[in-house]
This record gives C-alpha cells, structure tokens and sequence, in this order.
C-alpha cells in the first residue's frame, strides 16, 4: 500500500496495536462511527450517476453514455430516472436494502476548477483554505470520552502523513505498521519498465522476475499501474474496519482513493476506481459486523466534471457532482437532490452541471443527526455556513 501526503488511512481516537510497535489513545466519547471518504480527482457523478431520464444528456455525451437499465451492461436501477454505474455493484445492493443515499447536483461554496485549491476547500470546510480540517474540529466537538486514558480529542492516523482534513489543534499521531516498509508490489515491474531499454540491466532484471514467477505483462508500464491499482482501497477499508470494529477503537476515519481525473477514455479509465471504491465500501460493512448498524460512511469529491463530453472521450474540470452515503445508520433508497436539468439554459456557466445543494448541509445533517452534535458546534465546524441548515432525514430512527 503506497502512501504519501494525500494518500493515508486515518484511525481516529483509537487503540493500536501491531506486533512490537504500539500506540494507545482514548477513543471519541460516542459509539457511533463516521467514516469520510475522500474521492480526489473529481468524480464526475453524470458518470457515477447517469441521469438517464434527462433526454438532454444524450446531446452532451454521445459515446460516453452507458446502456439503460435492463440491457447489457447497463446501469443499475435507482428507482426510475438515474441508474448506477455497473462497477458499483456493492453499494447498488446497500441502496436495495436502504443502506445508502445518494445526493446528486451538488458542490460546496467554493468555485475553484483547481484540483489542490478546492481540496483544500473540501477539506477545510469552508470557501477558503483554513489551518485546520473539519474532520479534526469534528474530534474537538465530541463528547468527552471514558476515562481510559488520554485526553480528549487525541488521534492517530494510521500511515506516513496528515491531510488537512485532520490537521488542526485535536492531538493527532502518525503511525504506520511495519509492513509499510517493504517494497510495495509494483515496484519490481516498475525497475523493468525503466531499465527495459538498457542493454544490460534490461534483460538481467526481467529474467530475475521470470525466475521468481513474474508475468511479462507485469513487467511494463501498463502492469505497473494495474499492480497499484490492485487492492489497495479495499485493504485500506478493512483495515479502517477492524480498528473502527475494536470496543476501545477509533470511532472516526478517513480513507482516500483517486484515479477519478478522467481528461481522456473516460469509461475505461473510471472502472477501476468506481470498483475499488465498491469492494472498499463492502469491505467496510463485512470488517464492521455488528457496529455497521451504527456507522455513516461519506464519500465526497471536489468538484465535478463538464456535461460535455471533450475531444478525447473524457470530461474537464466541473462543478456539480454526486455525494455518496452508506452505512447501516443511513435511511437509504433514495437519490436525494434538487435535480436541475442538462438543457442549455439549467447549466452552470454554460458547461457545468448546476449544484443546487450545498455539500455543507449533507455534512452538518450527518453531524447533527449521526453524532449528535449540536447547532453551535456545526457552526465551529464548518464556519461561515449559516446560512446552510443541516439536511433532514439522513439517519434512520433510533
């Protein structure tokens, strides 16, 4: 698993434990559990989600545009409408069994079409880069947990680095397993792929990776990156899993996966992420067993793509896109969202697809009705959204 400064599995509040290495903290005063997904690249959610009811959607993507439901490798059903990108399959089983929700047209207030701009958005909450996440004032907003040790709103997160969403003035630890630093899978066909055109080095390092059971299609660029690609998020989700699962665990995670910057062959390139993100997401409520019932899992992006299809059968940079939410505490079955339309007019500067719903309010209606948090706390966490009230009806009954 290849870590590095926007790529790391954050176990929050939690106890620890691998072999010689160890790291105890307290864990949140709740026993609900939160798990934020952050989908880096920009998700475009008319792929995701194909409006397949809109007959004006049909003028802007043209190739791009997967079979309705019924047909061969077509979308799966939302209810009439929408259909679901068949490679999440998983999550299209949680909405069946009311188990996820999907919010669609939406953004947060920022309008930054840069990728690092309106992460960092994302991640602070707010329309401007902030010094701390969400997440970590998430942690100071908690209650106050049992008295095991710790003070309140430590963390740890599991891996190399901190993304911003959890930076801020909760204690947050850095720590990673053993393992991490063994070469990771791909570095051998990686080695191949570079020195291949060295008379020397070329031919010694392919027959050493013959000899120890290598493919030769592992040994180039294309192998490479299907061997990073490979597993890595829905590890990463069983792992948040059994630590969320612990009694004395964290009860807050965050995961990341990207691959979601689909400029050319766009339906080729969105599988393998839309999958990973899948298996992550059914990894998560196997790992969890009983605690699923009680956990709410966001997958949230920066922005989304044109609602034209480009030149190279991809999209560009965007601004409406789709939200994800799962988990047994989600009151799911349902596309929510003010769906504006793809005809000319409805769209947003002319390329985009209109948001009509601000991301804040699926955040703050998964931290009022989830966690428990109270108004003043949500305007600590996510500032200047007063004018943003918490979305209703996110979280099932008792």
């Amino acid at each position: 698993m290849i870590l590095n400064r926007r790529t790391a599995l954050l176990g929050l509040t939690a106890a620890v434990s691998l072999g010689p290495a160890s790291l105890a903290v307290a864990p949140a005063g709740t026993d609900r559990r939160l798990v934020v997904i952050l989908l880096r690249g920009a998700l475009d959610g008319l792929a995701a989600v194909q409006p397949y009811g809109d007959p004006a959607i049909a003028r802007w993507r043209g190739p791009l545009l997967l079979p309705e439901p019924g047909q061969a490798e077509g979308l799966l059903d939302l209810g009439g409408r929408f259909g679901l990108h068949p490679a999440l399959g998983g999550l299209h089983g949680l909405y069946r069994n009311g188990e996820a929700l999907i919010l669609h047209a939406t953004a947060g207030p920022w309008r930054s079409r840069s990728h690092f701009e309106a992460q960092d958005d994302l991640e602070s909450g707010a329309a401007q880069r902030l010094d701390s996440g969400w997440l970590n004032r998430t942690v100071l907003a908690l209650p106050s947990p049992p008295a095991r040790g710790g003070a309140v709103g430590q963390a740890v997160a599991v891996g190399t680095a901190m993304p911003l969403l959890l930076e801020g003035p909760a204690r947050v630890a850095n720590w990673a397993p053993s393992r991490f630093g063994a070469p990771a899978p791909d570095l051998y066909a990686r080695l191949a792929a570079l020195n291949r055109a060295d008379p020397v080095l070329g031919p010694a390092i392919a027959e050493g990776l013959r000899s120890r059971g290598f493919a030769e299609r592992v040994m180039d660029e294309e192998g490479a990156a299907s061997m990073r690609e490979r597993n890595t998020f829905p590890a990463l989700a069983a792992a948040a899993a059994e630590l969320l699962a612990a009694p004395d665990g964290p009860r807050i995670a965050a995961l990341e996966i990207g691959g979601w910057d689909t400029h050319a062959d766009q339906n080729a390139r969105l599988v393998q992420p839309l999958r990973q993100l899948d298996a992550g997401i059914v990894a998560l409520k196997a790992g969890l067993g009983p605690a699923w019932a009680g956990t709410a899992v966001l997958a949230l992006t920066e922005f989304g793509r044109t609602v034209r299809a480009n030149g190279t059968k991809g999209t560009d940079h965007g601004t409406g896109t789709v939200a994800f939410a799962a988990g047994g505490a989600i009151a799911g079955g349902r596309v929510l969202g003010d769906w504006p339309g793809l005809s000319e007019p409805a769209l947003f500067e002319e390329r985009d697809l209109q948001p009509t719903t601000d991301l804040r309010a699926l955040i703050k209606g998964m931290l009022a009705a989830h966690l428990g948090l109270a108004e003043t706390a949500l305007a600590q966490i996510l500032p200047d959204s007063a004018g943003v009230g918490p979305m209703l009806g996110l979280v099932r009954a008792g």
